[in-house]
């Protein structure tokens, strides 16, 4: 847990949030499911510079003002931002 509150915190996400709040200040929000995608890019100078979070729907609103908490981000950093989506559609 203490390793996602890292990356959190390097990335500047929030751990609760919904997802419009997500939409205002991130380019890439995508809603599946019970599940909210969050792909962001942060600067690295070995080029891999995108990652992606996954936050769950923790009410039964799943509407843009819906309650969401952040479930996984990714270790990895991605070339892109596809790869950084292929990841965070494989979380389980």
């Amino acid at each position: 847990m203490s390793k996602m509150i890292d990356l959190t915190n390097k990335y500047k996400i929030p751990t609760q949030a919904t997802p419009e709040d997500l939409e205002t200040r991130w380019g890439k929000v995508i809603t599946f499911g019970d599940r909210v995608i969050l792909v962001g890019h942060y600067y690295h100078p070995d080029g891999n510079c995108y990652f992606a979070a996954v936050y769950e729907f923790l009410d039964d609103d799943h509407s843009c003002e819906g309650f969401i908490g952040l479930r996984e981000v990714s270790e990895e950093r991605f070339e892109d931002d596809g790869h950084a989506i292929e990841w965070a559609l494989k979380q389980n």
